[in-house]
């Protein structure tokens, strides 16, 4: 699953990760600005995302990040070089 338009990949991280955990707030920012000319961003975009859920309450923070990765594993392949996470429950 390559796409390569990075609106496109936007879009299709903002699918995925709202069909996986149903988020109280969700923002996905494209970093691939802040690396034009680098080397691995010709593989996949630059990304952070910020994302709350119920998904998350009571789990480390590297749970939360494995359980996004697993989500994101489709979307990786040729569209994700870089993915910095920020992941919590409501209540955190």
């Amino acid at each position: 699953m390559t796409v390569v338009d990075p609106g496109a990949r936007v879009r299709l991280l903002r699918e995925t990760l709202e069909a996986a955990f149903a988020p109280a707030r969700l923002e996905i920012h494209d970093d691939g600005a802040h690396h034009i000319g680098h080397p691995g961003a010709r593989e996949g975009g630059h990304f952070r995302v910020e994302i709350v859920a119920h998904a998350f309450a009571g789990r480390t923070s590297l749970e939360c990040h494995r359980l996004v990765y697993a989500a994101l594993s489709d979307v990786m392949r040729g569209n994700i070089h870089a993915l910095s996470i920020s992941a919590r429950a409501p209540s955190d």
